[in-house]
């Protein structure tokens, strides 16, 4: 009799476990510490950045760090960058997305 009650606690505690393990980290800008890491030494960033570029959204900081200016500040305080291949247009001051020149 006990021993399927143990087997009940036991797959609860692996549930909460596994819920714990694809938690998704906060939503602050900030990518999740290994793919930090693997971007700090270059490597590409996760599939799906590329949703994020919608003009009046900011461009989160994890993603600008990849950026290569094209085109430095103008007049305006805009910039445009070059993000793997897509051009945005900035607002420098605060990385607010004012156009995006190839989708």
């Amino acid at each position: 009799m006990q021993h399927p009650l143990l087997s009940v606690v036991l797959i609860a505690s692996l549930a909460m476990g596994a819920t714990a393990a694809i938690a998704k980290p906060d939503k602050n800008g900030e990518l999740p510490p290994g793919l930090q890491k693997k971007a700090e030494r270059g490597g590409e960033l996760p599939p799906g950045w590329k949703k994020k570029l919608v003009r009046g959204h900011v461009l989160e900081d994890s993603i600008y760090s990849h950026a290569v200016i094209v085109q430095p500040v103008d007049r305006h305080g805009l910039i445009t960058v070059r993000i793997e291949g897509e051009l945005v247009r900035l607002v420098n001051a605060t990385h607010e997305i004012v156009d995006i020149l190839s989708h």
